[in-house]
């Protein structure tokens, strides 16, 4: 039934399983799955809450109880969890890991740097863990762990990937000590590396992004039924690396306003009410002719299930970008926060960043050229038959005038101002993105034309933007 799009079908077989055999944890949490997949997360987290009374000492069932609170965005209930776990069994590396990352989302840096280097050594090939340790915080000459990543990478790691990510780890940490050239050389040959591991063209999402544009064209747009009339939803949006982030952490320090993080939500309100599509290009074909109050209603159930009480949610989920058209129709009165940046900072800021998925473009200047400009087409059409709708904030304006900006999007929301905005720094929720280590500063204008440094290097990705049309020193 899932393999088909038939989510109703998918979830009401899970719970005949769970029925037919209550005991079966295999059968629980894949009710839980497909209960997220119905948007759904307060059930899980009340079948969560059930479990957890009675793991016991079971450690596996701990960092699986764990594993499912984060899904649901409950990042606190998740480090609780895998702490137990942790206890139970300290020398399994997965768990620490685990707990590592739940530590950073929660704010705790320190104590998930000194987690990591306990990974690291009881598991020195978990790769991932010294690239993910080296973003912590910036390394000195005296304190960095660039001998012991580079002993490692030279010996061979055992997986392409593990080169990968050691390559990434020691180009973060020759950055932070100013050693520029051989930080962009371990960069390139990370990027190159995984570039080459990836079954992927760009011609393909090239073809992806017109097509919106020339489905969910004027005529649709101006024409389509009503959709729901909640105005509770904001979207945060933008390419990553741009500073979705940053403003999330601003809005969401507002008394009215709370975060939910990057979530699937609206994704998965579209795959429930549409039903199963051949390949993306059916999928927005599909789209277009959806019960778009339906899809609304879905998402907001959705979201409000989560149990955050203020009357604002953000869905900080930089891809949303492509769903622009359909959240318009069928969200009307959601706000959408459009964050952009310079175009070489933002491509640079991608390709420097090793994510776990998605972004395939991004290792290859080649292909973040001809992806940005594509995104840079489909956001202009987005402006054209969504009016007003969207609030767009150039990054660097917000870094050089703060409490402007912060104040025209808290506006913008229907919001009135609040001053803790200003101090989003202190803000205590949770943050489970790339960028979790530099919120917790103050703004800051350390990456404001940050490919300067690497000017020379960058040289290639200038062509490639110049070659479709950008301006590289473009707003």
């Amino acid at each position: 039934a899932q393999r088909r799009g038939r989510f109703d079908d998918m979830l009401a077989s899970a719970e005949l399983a769970c029925a037919a055999e209550s005991g079966n944890l295999t059968a629980r949490f894949r009710l839980f799955e497909c209960q997220l997949y119905c948007g759904r997360p307060d059930l899980v987290m009340g079948g969560l809450a059930g479990l957890e009374s009675a793991a016991g000492d079971d450690h596996t069932l701990w960092c699986r109880i764990a594993e499912f609170y984060a899904h649901c965005a409950d990042h606190d209930a998740a480090l609780r969890c895998y702490r137990r776990g942790v206890d139970l069994q300290p020398d399994n590396s997965e768990y620490l890991y685990a707990l590592a990352a739940t530590e950073i989302a929660t704010g705790d840096l320190q104590a998930a740097e000194e987690r990591l280097t306990g990974v690291i050594d009881t598991n020195p090939h978990d790769y991932d863990a010294y690239r993910n340790r080296s973003t912590l915080r910036k390394q000195t000459p005296d304190d960095n762990h660039i001998e012991q990543i580079g002993a490692i990478l030279e010996s061979g790691p055992r997986t392409a990937a593990g080169e990968v990510q050691l390559c990434y780890a020691l180009a973060k940490e020759y950055e932070d000590l100013g050693e520029d050239e051989r930080s962009f050389e371990f960069l390139r040959r990370g990027a190159s590396k995984r570039r080459s591991l990836l079954n992927y063209r760009v011609e393909g999402d090239v073809v992806v992004l017109e097509r919106l544009r020339e489905v969910f064209d004027d005529e649709l747009m101006r024409s389509a039924a009503p959709g729901c009339d909640d105005d509770g939803p904001v979207f945060v949006l933008g390419l990553p690396r741009s500073g979705t982030t940053l403003v999330d952490r601003i809005l969401s320090s507002h008394s009215e306003v709370e975060s939910l993080g990057e979530i699937n939500d609206f994704a998965y309100a579209l795959m429930r009410t549409i039903g199963k599509a051949a390949n993306k290009l059916e999928l927005i074909g599909l789209a277009a002719n959806v019960d778009f109050a339906a899809l609304g209603h879905r998402y907001v159930d959705s979201t409000r299930r989560y149990g955050r009480e203020a009357p604002y949610l953000i869905d900080k989920t930089p891809l949303n970008y492509l769903y622009i058209g359909l959240i318009r129709l069928a969200l009307p009165k959601a706000r959408i926060v459009h964050i952009e940046r310079n175009p070489m900072d933002s491509c640079y800021g991608m390709y420097r960043s090793l994510f776990r998925a998605g972004y395939p473009f991004s290792y290859d200047f080649d292909d973040l050229g001809k992806y940005y400009l594509a995104y840079r087409q489909l956001m202009d059409h987005w402006r054209r038959v969504a009016g007003d709708a969207i609030c767009d904030v150039r990054y660097e304006d917000l870094v050089e005038d703060q409490e402007g900006v912060s104040r025209r999007i808290v506006r913008y929301c229907g919001l009135e101002w609040d001053p803790a905005c200003l101090e989003f720094h202190k803000n205590a929720s949770a943050v489970s993105t790339a960028s979790s280590a530099q919120v917790r500063r103050p703004v800051y204008r350390d990456a404001l034309q940050r490919w300067r440094r690497y000017e020379r290097q960058l040289e290639p990705l200038a062509r490639a933007l110049q070659r479709e049309g950008v301006a590289i020193d473009a707003d």
